[in-house]
């Protein structure tokens, strides 16, 4: 085979999972519940966020949380400081896609 399958998770548990991290880009599934969140860090690298499922409640840098439905797309510069929350009670799933690959891991808030 010449290419490489990668699956996805399936469920509704909270899960951040590393679906891809090579040398061109990381690409990362997420699941979480209404009230469940990751901790406050900034962006490492560009970034690429799609919510597949559910809304994503994000707050950047010093701005008021927005609420962004299923199907947006949101494009985050490096270095800028991110507060993702599920704000909802529908299950919350986005991909986010890191490019170029981020050389350092991202620096929490």
């Amino acid at each position: 085979m010449i290419e490489t399958v990668y699956q996805l998770v399936q469920n509704d548990d909270k899960s951040v999972k590393a679906i891809v991290m090579d040398e061109n880009v990381h690409y990362m599934q997420m699941v979480l519940n209404q009230g469940q969140g990751l901790p406050v860090h900034y962006s490492n690298s560009n970034l690429y966020m799609t919510v597949l499922r559910g809304t994503l409640s994000i707050g950047l840098e010093d701005q008021e949380i927005h609420d962004y439905p299923k199907g947006s797309l949101l494009k985050i510069p490096v270095d800028v400081r991110m507060n993702v929350h599920n704000r909802h009670e529908e299950v919350l799933e986005i991909t986010v896609v890191k490019a170029p690959a981020p050389a350092a891991p991202a620096r929490q808030a």
